[in-house]
């Protein structure tokens, strides 16, 4: 029989012998494969496809904004050109002028100076009003300038016949002609 450290010695040889076989260097034949490169194209046109999805969506959202800024841009517009046209209408109506002359068409008098009734003796103290329209609603129009509106000045000409011209001949006997045949003309 063999004892257990008999059987230790007897396999250690053996194993020493698998151990120096396995650890010999041998060339390995490479190994040609086409898979690896399907995946990195698969992920490289993957990449690029959402890239491209991505910006196409980016551009139509940022065109949408623009749309809709266009649209906002128009309607502050409008609304400042209404905001205008009715403050020009309120401050119309708001005119001192207007309201004055509404009032005298409703047949309302201005204020003027007041007058006051003593009741016991019955005696009026102060002046009522004698004018009905003591305040002009519309100011007088502005006068005219004399140098604005000059005198004419009409200056005749006759025709003298120290040239030795007849008056059928000259500028102002021709003008005299023509008045004459225009009346004829008319007549």
């Amino acid at each position: 029989m063999s004892t257990p450290a008999m059987q230790v010695r007897s396999r250690i040889p053996r194993l020493a012998g698998s151990a120096v076989e396995r650890a010999r260097l041998t060339v390995v034949p490479r190994r040609r494969t086409a898979a690896g490169r399907a995946p990195f194209l698969a992920l490289v046109s993957m990449v690029l496809l959402g890239g491209v999805v991505g910006l196409l969506l980016f551009n139509t959202s940022m065109q949408q904004a623009s749309f809709a800024t266009t649209a906002l841009e128009q309607q502050s517009t409008r609304l400042a050109a209404r905001e205008q046209s009715l403050s020009m209408d309120l401050e119309r109506l708001r005119n001192p002028q207007r309201i004055a002359g509404a009032a005298l068409k409703l047949g309302m008098v201005q204020a003027c100076s007041p007058a006051f009734l003593q009741l016991g003796t019955g005696k009026v103290t102060g002046a009522p009003c004698s004018d009905p329209n003591p305040l002009r609603i519309n100011g007088r129009p502005p006068v005219k300038p004399a140098e604005l509106n000059p005198k004419t000045k009409v200056v005749r000409v006759e025709a003298s016949a120290t040239s030795g011209n007849s008056a059928g001949d000259t500028a102002a006997g021709n003008a005299d002609r023509a008045v004459r045949d225009g009346k004829k003309k008319s007549r």
